[in-house]
């Protein structure tokens, strides 16, 4: 590992080769590089694929924090200029169907020979191998396929689409970046590197190990919507107020439970027992009712010192201007744009943004220097054509 002292956080020091791609793997190297990791992602040339919902690169916030290389991976010379990064780097990672990356000339043995302790991260939705390997897929269909999504969504509904945070996000993009830290660690000892295989089906099927130890135990329902924490349950769900905001309730401790009854002036003596089951809905019929008297800021205000396990649902435009969040920290406004801040907190190596998200191949001539490839090389490599300079914002 080299010595980055201009980048703060826990993984100063680390160097990663980030192969541009969507969804969980610039989710992974966001990861990385809000806690210190160099990053310098390669981004195709003649591109056709957005980086994200829309071509607004500014607001693409997964890919802050590093710095973007124009390569034409299918030039004749596109692996020479990604196996030069290599040789200087500590991780790469990579987002391809199985295959692709052997066929450009920069899978995991040609890198190997270039350098023996890299950590090679791959990022597909049903891995590097097995029957369904080559299947195309999104995120929806990872879940699908894994079970997981059949246990999403409220009762005589359809399954739930999660937005994509448990299959892209947490089952991909964030099991990639615990693989490649844990070889990362375990490389300080062999002094070997190794292949990360992360693929998001297998990575969102263990974010819900407890639903299936729990559907074997007779203790959770295979029909959506009818269990205690999947909007089944009235005292976990979310309500609508009477301004038509949202308030959410989470009051599962049998104490906070009639903190709640007491806030929303409910009467346990009319009401069925906390946990009957069958009489849930009427419960929920009671708790809506109540909710629609007032105003989400007003159920805020009186549940103020109560410990009733009450929120209000607040919508992106209003997280700036919570009073917790903002003494948290946790959205910062960088260079005028309004994103989470670095997490997790650490005592020492604080983490903290660093660089905006890049246009492509912005920083082409300057990353591939500073990373010690020569000056003449990254002359010829743009003279050839198989790299290229970017805007600048």
């Amino acid at each position: 590992m080299t010595t980055s002292p201009s980048r703060p956080g826990p993984l100063s020091g680390v160097r990663v080769v980030e192969v541009g791609s969507i969804g969980p793997g610039p989710f992974c190297a966001m990861l990385l590089s809000d806690l210190g990791a160099e990053i310098i992602r390669i981004d195709r040339i003649a591109e056709s694929a957005p980086v994200g919902p829309s071509d607004d690169h500014g607001h693409e916030l997964v890919n802050r924090g590093r710095r973007s290389v124009k390569v034409d991976l299918k030039h004749p010379r596109g692996a020479e200029v990604v196996l030069d990064l290599v040789e200087r780097a500590d991780i790469l990672i990579e987002g391809f169907r199985p295959g692709v990356t052997e066929r450009l000339g920069i899978g995991p043995e040609t890198c190997f020979a270039r350098n023996p302790g890299l950590i090679y991260g791959r990022m597909t939705g049903y891995g590097q191998d097995g029957p369904d390997a080559m299947v195309v897929g999104h995120d929806l269909n990872y879940l699908a396929a894994n079970g997981v999504l059949s246990m999403i969504g409220r009762r005589d509904q359809p399954p739930t689409p999660p937005l994509n945070l448990v299959g892209d996000l947490g089952g991909g993009g964030l099991f990639l970046a615990l693989g490649v830290l844990a070889a990362l660690v375990e490389r300080a000892g062999s002094g070997q590197g190794q292949v990360v295989d992360a693929a998001m089906v297998d990575g969102a099927a263990v974010l819900a190990t407890s639903f299936f130890g729990w559907s074997q135990s007779g203790e959770w329902s295979s029909e959506r919507g009818t269990n205690m924490i999947d909007s089944g349950a009235p005292y976990y769900d979310a309500y609508e107020t009477a301004d038509g905001r949202w308030l959410s309730i989470a009051s599962v401790e049998p104490r906070f439970y009639a903190a709640l009854l007491n806030l929303l002036d409910l009467d346990p003596a009319t009401l069925p027992e906390q946990d009957d089951r069958d009489r849930w809905p009427e419960t929920k019929e009671r708790f809506a009712a109540a909710v629609r008297l007032r105003t989400r800021d007003e159920w805020v205000e009186r549940a103020r010192g109560l410990e009733t396990c009450v929120s209000p649902v607040l919508t992106p435009d209003e997280v700036e201007k919570d009073a917790h969040l903002a003494a948290r920290g946790t959205f910062v406004r960088f260079e005028g744009v309004l994103q989470p801040a670095p997490a997790p907190r650490f005592s020492r190596t604080t983490a903290r943004l660093t660089r905006r998200p890049p246009l492509p191949g912005e920083h082409t001539r300057e990353a591939l220097e500073d990373w010690g490839c020569a000056t003449d090389l990254v002359a010829d490599w743009m003279q050839s054509g198989v790299i290229e300079q970017g805007g600048s914002a």
